[in-house]
Parts: structure tokens; C-alpha cells; sequence
């Protein structure tokens, strides 16, 4: 198993997006790289500095990391700078995080990759993991628990797993 940390604006639409995935082991919803301890949705929001991040567990033989980092990239405007659909503020910057540096060539290959497609420049980060923390029980499988709650992924893009 390995883990990668995904920040793509809300992460109810992100957490739901990854679920759908064969490979996928676990996903929790939390905040992540900024400077207090424990901060609550409201601080996060209130500028603490963290990013809504998704912490995805994954089983390599099923699910490569680089198709992880390619479907991250399908639903993302890696351009935005602290925005993805309607949401905006630095909570819902992008970026991909990791504690295995193992990881970090195949991040700079899709990055060079993405790239490519793009005139403006991508400003996902991509930065080592400083910390990060669950989120409240309620941002847990919000989408699984409030099916027309607000999500800038399409619904198309939700269905195309094979979970």
C-alpha cells in the first residue's frame, strides 16, 4: 500500500471522485500543510493556511501512482490559483503531497507532463507532507451522505469507475 495526499479545491468532490476507484483502500478528508495544530473548518477557512486535502490509500498493484496522478489532473484546473469551480481561498489551492519520496519522480513526470497541455503556467504544489488532520466527522463521505450537496467535479466524471 501506498499513500499520496490530494488538494483540489473542496475535498467532498475529490474524496467521492477517488472512491469510485478499484485499487483505491481508504480516503480521509482533512487539512493539510498549514501552521495550527488541529484546526477546525471554520480556522481553515478563516485563512489558517491549509489546504482541504484528501489522504488516498492505494494498492499499487491495482492502481499505479501515475494513473492516481492522472486522474487527479482530470478533475482539476491545475492554472487556478486558490480556486476550483465556485470555491475560492487559499483552502482550496491545489497540490499533491507526499511523506514517501519515492514518489516524487513520478509527481515531476506528470507535472512536466501536464504542463505540456497548458499556455498558462500549473501551480499545483507539490510539497513534502508537514501535516495534516482529519477533518470533522461531518466533511467524512459528505457526498456519499448529501447527494446534491455543491461539487465542481461533473457528475459524468463521478461515474466512471468501476466501483
Amino acid at each position: 500500500m501506498k499513500t499520496i495526499y490530494f488538494a483540489g479545491g473542496c475535498f467532498w468532490g475529490i474524496q467521492k471522485f477517488f472512491d469510485q476507484f478499484d485499487g483505491i483502500i481508504s480516503t480521509i478528508v482533512g487539512y493539510a500543510n498549514g501552521e495550527k495544530k488541529n484546526p477546525s473548518y471554520e480556522e481553515v477557512c478563516s485563512d489558517s493556511g491549509h489546504a482541504e486535502t484528501v489522504k488516498v490509500v492505494y494498492d499499487e498493484s491495482v492502481m499505479s501512482t501515475m494513473e492516481l496522478l492522472r486522474l487527479f489532473f482530470m478533475v482539476i484546473d491545475p492554472t487556478s490559483v486558490n480556486r476550483q469551480g465556485g470555491d475560492t481561498g487559499i483552502q482550496y489551492r491545489t497540490g499533491i503531497y507526499y511523506e514517501d519520496g519515492s514518489l516524487l519522480p513520478e509527481i515531476l513526470d506528470i507535472m512536466k507532463e501536464e504542463q505540456e497541455k497548458y499556455d498558462l503556467p500549473i501551480v499545483v504544489e507539490v510539497k513534502p507532507l508537514w501535516n495534516f488532520f482529519t477533518a470533522e466527522e461531518y466533511h467524512q463521505k459528505y457526498l456519499d451522505k448529501n447527494p446534491g450537496g455543491y461539487c465542481h467535479i461533473s457528475k459524468a466524471l463521478m461515474k466512471m469507475g468501476v466501483k
